[in-house]
């Protein structure tokens, strides 16, 4: 879609393009959203592309992505053989309401920035207990967990002129055993619900990740695997105006699914195979 408003685009920012924020400014990576709805208040894009940031690192600590790091990118990487997590990212990146094509423009950056509740960046960067750096205008930086950015549907903690710029997750949570559940009314649909399990090795405890389903991200965490009534009781508990309702799915819905894909989960983490 044509942007008619916009009059200027920034292709080389400064190494902190914050400083520059105007009212009416966007910033501008693979644009996939950007470029899909009109945007009449915008009148200036900051294309963040230009300033190249290393896509995926890999060190001792983790793996830090890039917040331009192309979907594409990310589902392509092959993660180090203790990482048992690894399958998750592609696994996430699959769960995209968008073609493959898309891929190759839309950034981890910009789907988390977004913020809807079916973004599955926010998905596996929640559940993979990640943290977001985060650079103001002021030029000062804070980091966030991941699980607190997303404060309701397309809402969550970005100040103006602040900039997702990396996210770290750490190796202890790439090396936890992982299950996930993801439902969508259509083979390739936006995500109804999307629900991920991880169990540390050596452990007991067990943290469940509940998305899509719900306006932001929950992290329902348990010192040990429950047993199903606790689980039960877990998902109960999260608040009813938490729940999203759209055409993809009523609260109710959208919790029955939970309830059903959480005991699998459970299962799955409990036993050591699939449910």
């Amino acid at each position: 879609m044509d942007l008619n408003t916009i009059t200027e685009v920034v292709r080389r920012p400064a190494d902190r393009p914050g400083a520059d924020w105007r009212e009416g400014d966007a910033w501008l990576a693979g644009g996939t959203f950007l470029y899909s709805v009109e945007q009449p208040h915008l009148d200036r894009l900051v294309d963040l592309t230009s300033l190249r940031w290393d896509p995926l690192v890999t060190s001792d600590a983790g793996l830090s992505i890039g917040a331009t790091c192309t979907v594409r990118d990310l589902h392509a990487f092959e993660p180090p053989g203790d990482w048992t997590a690894g399958p998750l990212l592609a696994a996430s990146c699959e769960a995209f309401l968008s073609s493959f094509k898309v891929w190759n423009a839309a950034t981890v950056g910009g789907n988390i920035c977004l913020s809807l509740p079916a973004g599955p960046m926010i998905t596996l960067t929640v559940a993979l207990e990640a943290t977001y750096e985060l650079w103001a205008a002021d030029g000062s930086v804070r980091t966030v967990d991941a699980h607190d950015f997303v404060t309701g549907n397309n809402r969550n903690v970005l100040a103006p002129g602040e900039i997702l710029r990396r996210i770290d997750i750490p190796a202890r949570a790439l090396r936890k055993r992982t299950a996930h559940r993801r439902f969508s009314l259509t083979r390739l649909g936006r995500s109804t619900v999307f629900l991920v399990g991880t169990r540390a090795p050596g452990t007991g405890g067990m943290l469940l990740t509940v998305t899509a389903g719900t306006t932001r991200p929950v992290r329902l965490a348990f010192e040990t695997v429950p047993d199903a009534e606790t689980l039960r009781r877990g998902v109960d508990a999260i608040p009813d105006d938490v729940w999203f309702d759209d055409p993809n799915g009523t609260p109710d819905h959208r919790r029955h699914l939970t309830q059903h894909f959480a005991e699998e989960i459970r299962r799955e983490l409990a036993d050591g195979g699939p449910a």
